[in-house]
């Protein structure tokens, strides 16, 4: 039997967990993220485990067996860095990244030390455009 994601959407209300933010600087860049990730996607919210926020989800099914759903984009402000999901990965978004400003890559996770170190605008770009590229993998609904 295949094994389950374990981070599941949960009922914890984002607001909320945005409430628990430390220090004031991260609270604060979460909201701005909500509102970017809001206009951006067209998708409202969830909580995906306790600290991702998410925006729509995709389901998907390796060739393993392994299939679940998971959240299509979404961010996690952890205390040390705010850590951007672009699930279709950044390999094709070159010259994003190029204009972005200060970050650093893993494989689908874009990590900011702060939100004022980037372009908000380039982000809103390489959100619609991780989105897009999901899209022709993957069919993405809101949550």
């Amino acid at each position: 039997m295949p094994s389950a994601n374990k981070t599941q959407p949960t009922v914890q209300r984002v607001d909320a967990f945005f409430g628990t933010l430390e220090p004031e600087r991260r609270r604060e860049e979460a909201q701005r993220l909500d509102a970017l990730f809001r206009k951006v996607t067209r998708y409202g919210p969830v909580m995906w485990g306790p600290t991702i926020v998410g925006y729509g989800k995709y389901h998907y099914k390796y060739a393993s067996g392994r299939e679940g759903d998971y959240l299509a984009t979404g961010f996690s402000p952890r205390k040390a860095k705010l850590v951007v999901y672009i699930l279709a990965g950044y390999e094709d978004f070159g010259e994003l990244l190029a204009d972005l400003g200060k970050h650093q890559l893993g494989k689908s996770c874009l990590y900011l030390n702060q939100l004022d170190d980037v372009d908000e605008a380039v982000l809103g770009r390489l959100i619609r455009a991780g989105l897009t590229a999901l899209r022709k993998v993957s069919k993405v609904e809101p949550t």
